[in-house]
C-alpha cells in the first residue's frame, strides 16, 4: 500500500519548502498563460493541465494547494488578458481548459471536489468565455498516465502542462518524463524530486532497495554515495546539481535543475522541463522574482556547471547581489561564445544554445550584450539596437570589427 504523504482529512501542514514551491508555481503559471495568449490575432486558447499528485487542494492554514492555484490563476489571467485586449480594442479571447486531478488518496480527491465547488460556481457565473472541465481520478499516477495521455490526444489539445509534485523520488520514472516531453507539441513539466536525505541514514541492508528505486530514474547509488562526505556543505548542491543535470538533460531540450533554498539543506528540488527556449527564459525570470527561494551552486554565466570548485563555484540565490556577479561573467562569456561561433548569430539561435546552461535573468543577458563594447545588435531591417529592453529574437548579435583593448585579454580561443 502506498503511504499517505499528507493527512488531508485532519488538515495537511504546509511546510516552508512547499510554501516556496507553490509561490513559484502560481507566478509561473500566470506568466505561462500571459505569454501563450500574447498574440493580438488570437481568438481562443486551449489547454490541458495534469496535476498528478493533487492532494485536497487546501492546506490546514487555508492556503491554496496546486489544484486551486491552477483554477485561480486561470480566472485571473483570463480577466487580465481580456481587460488588456479591451483597452486595445481587440475582441476577447476564450479559454477552453481541461484539468486532470489525480491522487492515490481517495479521501483527498473527495475533499478536493468540495474545495473546488465554490470556485467553479463563481467562474461559471462571472466568466462566460472561461470554459473549464475537470477529470478526477484516484490512482497511482504511473497507472493513470496512459489514460490521461490518450484523452488529451483525442481532444487534440496542443498546450499541455504537467505538475508532478511527488512525495519523495520514486513515483515518476524517467521514461514517463521522456514520453510526456515527446507526446505533445507544446508541453512543460514542473517536477518535484527529493535527493540526498536517504543517504544520511542508509545502512548496508538498505542499499539494494535504494538502488532499485534509483534505477527508475537512472541514478546510481555509487554516484550519490560519492558525494555523501560533503552532504552538509554548500558544495554538495553543486555536485548534486551536476549529477541531476546529467541524468535528466536528455528528457527535454531545456531542463532546469535548481534546488529549493532551505535552511535545512538543498535536498528538495523543483525542476522544469520544456522544449522551447522561451519557457526556460520565462522560468528563469520567475525564479529571479522569487529571490532566495531556489538555489544554484556553480557559475552564473553561460556555463553554469563548468567550474573549478576551488575558485569558481559559488552559491547563486537569484538576488540582486548574485545578479551583479552574473552580469560580470556574462560580460566575458557572451563575446567568447560569439567568437567561437563564427562571430555572429541570430538572437533566437543564441537563446536556443545558451538557455539550458545559464541561471541568468534575460534582462541581465541583454544588458551584458548592450553594455559590452565588443558586441553590437543589428535589427532585421539593418538598424542598431541601443537599449537592452528593445532586443528581439529576430535580431542579430555580432562582434564589432574594431575590438576593444580589453577584448584581446579576455577572449578564449
Amino acid at each position: 500500500m502506498t503511504k499517505k504523504s499528507y493527512d488531508w482529512e485532519k488538515g495537511a501542514e504546509l511546510g516552508e519548502h512547499s510554501k516556496r514551491k507553490l509561490k513559484i508555481l502560481r507566478e509561473y503559471f500566470f506568466r505561462y498563460l500571459t505569454v501563450k495568449c500574447g498574440n493580438p490575432l488570437q481568438s481562443s486558447f486551449r489547454l490541458a493541465v495534469v496535476d498528478g499528485f493533487s492532494g485536497a487542494g487546501r492546506y490546514k492554514t487555508g492556503v491554496s494547494g496546486s489544484p486551486l492555484i491552477f483554477i485561480e490563476e486561470l480566472q485571473k489571467a483570463y480577466q487580465n488578458i481580456n481587460v488588456r485586449r479591451a483597452v486595445q480594442r481587440l475582441k476577447p479571447i476564450t479559454f477552453d481548459c481541461i484539468l486532470f486531478f489525480n491522487d492515490v488518496d481517495a479521501s483527498a480527491i473527495e475533499l478536493l471536489k468540495i474545495n473546488l465547488a465554490p470556485l467553479i460556481i463563481d467562474i461559471k457565473e462571472k466568466n462566460s468565455g472561461l470554459n473549464i472541465k475537470i477529470r478526477y481520478s484516484n490512482c497511482i499516477f504511473e497507472q493513470r498516465y496512459r489514460y490521461i495521455k490518450e484523452e488529451i490526444k483525442k481532444l487534440k489539445i496542443q498546450n499541455v502542462i504537467f505538475n508532478l509534485d511527488q512525495y519523495g523520488y520514486t513515483h515518476v520514472t524517467k521514461e514517463i518524463i521522456i514520453d510526456i516531453m515527446n507526446s505533445f507539441k507544446s508541453v512543460e513539466i514542473l517536477f518535484t524530486f527529493m535527493i540526498g536525505g536517504f543517504l544520511q541514514y542508509a545502512s548496508p541492508s538498505d542499499i539494494p532497495k535504494i538502488q532499485k528505486n534509483l534505477d527508475r530514474i537512472g541514478i546510481s547509488y555509487e554516484d550519490l554515495n560519492a558525494i555523501r562526505d560533503i552532504i552538509d556543505k554548500k558544495e554538495w548542491l553543486g555536485a548534486a546539481e551536476k549529477l541531476i543535470f546529467d541524468v535528466f538533460k536528455e528528457c527535454s531540450t531545456f531542463f532546469t535543475p535548481f534546488s529549493i533554498n532551505h535552511k535545512d539543506g538543498y535536498k528538495y528540488w523543483l525542476m522544469h522541463f520544456a522544449n522551447n527556449y522561451r519557457a526556460r527564459q520565462e522560468y528563469n525570470n520567475v525564479l529571479h522574482n522569487n529571490a532566495l527561494h531556489q538555489a544554484h551552486f556553480g557559475r552564473s554565466g553561460l556555463n553554469m556547471l563548468s567550474y573549478n570548485s576551488e575558485d569558481e563555484g559559488m552559491l547563486y540565490l537569484f538576488d540582486e547581489e548574485d545578479r551583479k556577479v552574473a552580469r560580470g561573467q556574462l560580460y566575458d562569456d557572451i563575446p567568447n561564445y560569439i567568437n567561437q561561433n563564427g562571430g555572429a548569430t541570430q538572437l533566437r539561435e543564441f537563446y536556443t544554445k545558451i538557455f539550458n546552461n545559464t541561471p541568468a535573468h534575460s534582462d541581465d543577458i541583454h544588458k551584458a550584450i548592450i553594455e559590452n563594447p565588443d558586441i553590437e545588435v543589428i535589427t532585421k531591417a539593418g538598424g542598431l539596437r541601443q537599449k537592452y529592453n528593445t532586443i528581439r529574437a529576430d535580431d542579430y548579435i555580432r562582434l564589432k570589427e574594431q575590438k576593444s583593448f580589453f577584448y584581446f585579454f579576455t577572449r578564449k580561443t
